[in-house]
C-alpha cells in the first residue's frame, strides 16, 4: 500500500508532509514515558507486518494490520505507523522518505477509527465490531491510496482500481487477524486494549 519515491507530484508531497510531521511531532510532545513501550511495539508489529505478502491474482498485497494497531493504541497509532514507514523507507526502500507523509496519512488516519470499533464492542459485546476494527481502516486505506493516485493524474486511473479491488481483498484478511487477535487481547488482558 506504500507509494513509492518519484510517483507523486510535489503539490500532493508538500501538504501531505507538513501534516503529517506536524502531527507526528504534536503527539510525539504530548508523549508519556509509560507510552513508549506500548507504540515501540505497534510500531514493530507494523513494521513486520509488511514482509508478509498475500497473492491475490496477478498482483500481490502485504498485511498491514494498521487496524490492528488503531485498536490498541487510538490517536498514537498514527506515530507507531510514522516510525515504522520511516524504518522501512530508510532499510528497505519501501515507499521512501519524500512520500513518507502521503503514505502516513493513507495508512495512519484510518488506523484511528479502530478505536471506535473497540469501543462498540465494549459497550455490547457485538463480535462483529473486532472484525470492523481491522476491515474499516484498510478499506479506507484503500480508498485514500486510490483517491490520491487519481488526484495524481489520469494515467493512473488503472491502477488505482487495481489497488483499491486487491485491497479491498486483504481489508477482510486483516478483519479476520484482527477479529482473533483483539478477542484473545480482550479475554487475557482487556487492560491493553483501554
Amino acid at each position: 500500500m506504500h507509494i513509492s519515491e518519484g510517483v507523486l507530484k510535489p503539490e500532493i508531497i508538500i501538504p501531505a508532509s507538513i501534516l503529517s510531521v506536524s502531527l507526528a511531532v504534536y503527539l510525539i510532545y504530548k508523549l508519556k514515558p509509560y507510552q513508549i513501550p506500548k507504540i515501540a511495539c505497534m510500531s514493530a508489529i507494523f513494521f513486520v507486518a509488511s514482509f508478509i505478502h498475500i497473492p491475490i491474482g496477478a498482483t500481490s498485497v502485504h498485511l498491514i494490520l494498521s487496524g490492528f494497531v488503531g485498536a490498541v493504541l487510538g490517536v498514537d497509532a498514527f506515530l507507531a505507523i510514522f516510525i515504522g514507514l520511516l524504518l522501512q523507507a530508510v532499510f528497505f526502500a519501501y515507499g521512501g522518505i519524500s512520500v513518507l507523509g502521503v503514505n502516513a496519512i493513507i495508512i495512519g488516519f484510518p488506523a484511528i477509527l479502530a478505536i471506535v470499533f473497540v469501543r462498540l464492542f465494549s459497550k455490547n459485546k457485538n463480535i462483529i465490531f473486532l472484525f470492523l476494527a481491522g476491515f474499516v481502516p484498510i478499506l479506507l486505506s484503500s480508498f485514500l491510496l486510490s483517491l490520491v493516485l487519481v488526484l495524481n493524474g489520469d494515467e493512473f486511473i488503472a491502477i488505482a482500481k487495481l489497488a483499491f479491488v486487491a485491497n479491498s481483498v486483504l481489508s477482510i484478511i486483516e478483519g479476520i487477524i484482527a477479529f482473533f487477535g483483539l478477542q484473545f487481547i480482550y479475554k487475557v488482558n482487556k487492560d491493553i486494549l483501554k
